[in-house]
């Protein structure tokens, strides 16, 4: 295709400036060409046909006199910074109209492929008038995304020929992951994990910072009574003890090959990122000190431990950008990376597959090491489809094969979870729906118990 092909091929694209004409005017000009052909049946001649087709060509451009000049209309896009995968949001594209001539407008803005939208937008501007037209759209993949056109084509009343312009409008949008979770959570703790069929977990007893001396209300443990308190005001007073604020917990995110087997819905990434935001939202909230590692092959993120929940926005803008890695997850330079930086003692949250943990039988050894500075903790989402195929009746010799395999490896990550369970490490294997509530009720557990 030469390039004059394509400069006029990318009009009619919606992609480029120039005019083109309107359905009504191909239809109108096509009646009108019928009509005047149909004279030469009574003696008119071709050349004068030709006149008379190239007559109203011209005539029917005095049209593109009645429309406004590109010049004449400003153009603003509204959208926010930063998005949450798989929530719709809604943009808003600002017109206004300079000139004393009406028109009908058709917009269409240059939005990645992974945006799901229905375009072309198409409204009515009036004259010296300013008019917001607006769609939806989801994100459906995270990311650091740029809009930089916005297309535009108009007309007169008419509706002869429009006039096409490509605006350059340039905005930068983060996708970041799903915090409905995250948000449910800081909303109301409690009634989180209670919908989720699980509650926060009683502290033990005599542990944790105290906070204050209140009423002896029934339920409320006899052995925290404060006595003095309760001779001296005449009523029965008890201590109130909280967990302790200011511990350390470091999560650790896989991005490895195994990390992008799909789900009903998403990866298990993202999944895991999803459940990571969420922790780091419940440990801040808490008052304590949280960072986070990513990695694959190599370490690519590392957000130092801080506490406020000015973290949790440091840690969106470090992590929203995590991708598949690939090849094979090396945890040995993970932990060795996160000796070298982490000197206190932590809990350390490890999001992963369970599958590819278990196989590596060195990290055992080293994990002894991490063992006796930190606490571990391994929160996985359950492999669904090789339980159900190690439920489903075998009606064939390969379905009976499938099931036995399928058996085969969950003995066999069975085997190796009490192996590694024995040696005082905590694994935790869940839905994919339920990863976070999971992780912040192992993670409320452990710090109610003292166990930090």
């Amino acid at each position: 295709m030469t390039k004059l092909l394509k400069s006029l091929w990318a009009r009619f694209l919606f992609l480029d400036r120039g005019i083109v004409p309107t359905k009504k005017f191909l239809v109108f000009y096509f009646i009108s060409s019928v009509a005047i052909t149909l004279l030469t049946l009574v003696g008119f001649s071709w050349v004068s046909i030709f006149i008379f087709n190239g007559m109203l060509l011209l005539v029917s451009l005095i049209d593109l006199f009645f429309s406004p000049k590109r010049s004449q209309l400003v153009f603003k896009r509204s959208i926010p910074n930063q998005l949450e995968r798989g929530i719709s949001y809604s943009v808003g594209i600002e017109v206004q109209n300079l000139s004393e001539l009406d028109c009908n407008m058709e917009l269409v803005d240059g939005t990645p492929q992974v945006f799901t939208v229905d375009f072309p937008l198409e409204g009515h501007l009036p004259k010296r008038e300013k008019v917001t037209l607006s769609y939806n759209f989801i994100a459906t993949v995270r990311g650091k995304y740029q809009i930089k056109k916005l297309y535009v084509r108009y007309s007169s009343s008419l509706g002869l020929w429009k006039k096409q312009a490509a605006l350059e409008i340039v905005d930068e949008v983060h996708v970041i992951p799903d915090l409905t979770e995250t948000k449910k959570y800081l909303e109301d703790a409690q009634r989180y994990l209670m919908h989720e069929g699980m509650k926060v977990r009683k502290r033990k007893t005599g542990v944790g910072e105290f906070s204050q001396i209140r009423n002896y209300v029934v339920g409320d443990d006899p052995r925290r009574i404060n006595w003095r308190q309760t001779a001296k005001l005449q009523d029965v007073m008890t201590n109130e003890f909280e967990p302790e604020h200011g511990k350390h917990v470091m999560i650790l995110i896989d991005c490895g090959r195994m990390m992008g087997a799909e789900l009903r819905h998403v990866n298990r990434l993202e999944k895991a990122l999803e459940a990571a935001i969420t922790i780091a939202a419940a440990a801040l909230g808490n008052g304590d000190y949280v960072g986070v590692i990513a990695f694959s092959k190599h370490v690519s993120v590392f957000v130092p431990p801080a506490k406020g929940m000015a973290q949790l926005q440091r840690i969106l803008e470090s992590v929203f950008h995590l991708e598949v890695d690939p090849s094979e997850s090396n945890y040995l330079q993970a932990l060795h990376y996160l000796q070298a930086v982490q000197k206190k003692r932590s809990l350390i949250l490890l999001f992963s597959d369970i599958q590819t943990f278990l196989q590596e039988d060195r990290t055992l050894a080293y994990f002894e090491g991490i063992k006796k500075r930190h606490l571990f903790l391994l929160v996985t989402v359950e492999d669904e489809l090789m339980v159900k195929r190690a439920k489903t009746d075998p009606t064939g010799v390969n379905q009976a094969m499938i099931k036995g395999v399928a058996q085969q490896q969950i003995v066999h990550k069975k085997r190796q979870k009490a192996k590694w369970e024995r040696q005082g490490f905590l694994l935790v294997e869940t839905k994919e729906e339920r990863l976070a509530t999971e992780a912040v009720s192992q993670y409320i557990h452990i710090m109610n118990q003292g166990l930090l």
